[in-house]
């Protein structure tokens, strides 16, 4: 009998990414439902579910059943609907792609989001994939002599890079940017999470640096600290732990901030292309 009553799960070849279907994301879930869905979602990293009709208000009502919302920096809401993003990009926007460098999700907040949950609203007749990294199996791929290594180390982690008025978005003076950005001072905050994260729901062991937010490896040496680092982030993006998500129209994906980094991949210039985004909150990684 299968463990899963009131869905219907469909896993990638790999066990990394798993289609749900049998289900109507626009109304309410019941408790058994949820914890289904949280179920094979911990187990596999990304949670995809085809043909939802969502609009901002189902899409708020999905997140609120998995959770707390997350807290959004440095990016202006939806108007009326202030946990929800809308990633909008029009045809004849040139700025640089938001999402265009691997990340998890604000690992430079003190409690990173658990979950980001995207639902495609406008998907482009070309381009528009996300890739996505499976930190699990690139943990578990280290040598033995290597995870000893990183399990007292911690990364410092800061959005300095893209969010800072001196950094990436806040040089960035394209006006066809339709999402707002604004950047702060306050992007120049650091604070370090372990280089190796256990997570709360599975108990394992997660790689858990990215090269957008993860800066240096605390108490090392700036040449130490870049050569290992370059390493890991290398490393966890590597082709054997990747696998590229193709969007569908009324698509929504969740995937484990805790697990998983992300690409937003591009080559949808001169396409309309609207995604509405929510996070749900997370904990102080250990």
């Amino acid at each position: 009998m299968s463990e899963y009553q009131r869905i219907k799960v469909h896993p990638r070849a790999s066990g990394f990414g798993v289609e749900i279907t049998g289900l109507d994301l626009t109304v309410a879930l019941d408790s058994q439902q949820v914890a289904e869905i949280k179920q094979a979602w911990h187990a596999h990293g990304v949670a995809f579910f085809p043909e939802q009709a969502m609009s901002p208000a189902s899409l708020e009502q999905f997140t609120e059943a998995m959770g707390d919302y997350g807290i959004v920096d440095f990016v202006q809401p939806m108007p009326g609907h202030a946990n929800v993003l809308e990633l909008r990009r029009e045809p004849e926007e040139t700025a640089s792609h938001f999402g265009g460098s691997w990340h998890s999700d604000f690992s430079f907040q003190q409690a990173p989001p658990d979950a980001t949950i995207l639902f495609a609203q406008t998907i482009p007749p070309v381009g528009g994939d996300t890739l996505f990294a499976d930190g699990r199996a690139a943990y578990l791929a280290l040598s033995p002599t290597m995870q000893t290594l990183l399990e007292s180390l911690r990364g410092i982690h800061s959005a300095i890079m893209p969010y800072s008025k001196e950094g990436f978005f806040g040089s960035d003076d394209d006006t066809t940017r339709t999402l707002k950005i604004v950047p702060s001072d306050r992007a120049k905050e650091r604070l370090s999470h372990p280089v190796i994260r256990t997570h709360p729901a599975t108990g394992e062991k997660i790689l858990w640096v990215n090269p957008n937010y993860t800066l240096a490896i605390e108490g090392l040496h700036g040449a130490e600290s870049e050569a290992l680092l370059g390493f890991l982030c290398d490393f966890a993006t590597g082709e054997q732990f990747v696998y590229r998500h193709q969007w569908q129209k009324n698509m929504l994906t969740m995937w484990d901030n805790r697990r998983v980094q992300h690409f937003a991949d591009a080559g949808f210039d001169g396409h309309r292309r609207v995604m509405w985004r929510t996070t749900t909150a997370g904990t102080v990684p250990v």
